[in-house]
């Protein structure tokens, strides 16, 4: 009877330690999602509030410049074609970040490594797209402190820059991973919480684009002034959502 018990007791705490090898090494949370794709959901809603709170502010004096008359005003900066093209090629970062994880899922290693550099480069672009234009701007005298729409324009899409800089160093961290071996089919998780980040970092900068670019700002010699009334609301809107 004891050796019976004993032998249950064995293959017991053997198939939970095939449960845990199956999964890479790392424990689930009650939810049944993995911990550390757990961790990674509770910091991206953190941060989807933070960023929550810089698009409000930004909404809320986009057009305190003109109203202050204090320039360079926005529509005489902001250049939608060039901006539209750094925006594409975020975008397509994101789609190749879904190949390079459904790569690995598949065992393809070389093929995830490709698409896993190609979102690296695709990254790097847009952040040299960002430079340029910031670049840009200050040439043309709009700097942090010269005026509100500096002040808050820098600060929304500069803390985005930095997001997807870390978004590029850590996708460069894996891909030496993967050269040097450890990145293989049965611990993909690690390249999708890495993913879940970056497709995060894109979404945020698809809202930035619409509301910062796409959207028409009051002009100095006093038009819009009704859509400008409409965007204050909004901006109020959003404030009280988050």
């Amino acid at each position: 009877m004891a050796q019976a018990v004993e032998v249950q007791t064995g293959a017991a705490g053997h198939g939970h330690d095939d449960a845990h090898d199956a999964h890479g090494g790392h424990g689930h949370s009650g939810t049944g999602i993995e911990n550390r794709k757990l961790m990674m959901w509770l910091f991206l809603a953190s941060d989807c509030m933070f960023f929550g709170s810089l698009i409000a502010t930004y909404m809320i004096y986009r057009n305190r410049a003109v109203e202050i008359g204090v320039g360079p005003f926005p529509h005489e900066l902001i250049d939608i074609p060039f901006t539209s093209v750094s925006a594409a090629v975020l975008l397509m970062s994101s789609l190749t970040m879904v190949l390079s994880l459904g790569s690995l899922q598949k065992g393809n290693i070389r093929n995830s490594r490709i698409w896993l550099a190609a979102t690296a480069i695709l990254g790097t672009t847009f952040l040299g797209g960002q430079f340029f234009e910031f670049t840009e701007f200050h040439h043309e005298g709009l700097t942090l402190q010269g005026n509100i729409f500096g002040s808050t324009f820098f600060t929304l899409t500069g803390f985005h820059g930095v997001h997807v800089g870390l978004g590029v160093l850590w996708l460069v961290s894996l891909l030496f991973v993967s050269l040097r071996g450890g990145l293989k089919q049965e611990n993909a998780m690690t390249l999708e919480i890495a993913g879940l980040y970056w497709h995060f970092v894109d979404i945020v900068w698809i809202v930035i684009f619409t509301l910062v670019y796409l959207l028409p700002y009051a002009s100095a010699e006093g038009e819009g002034g009704e859509h400008a009334s409409r965007v204050h609301d909004l901006a109020h809107a959003v404030m009280r959502f988050f």
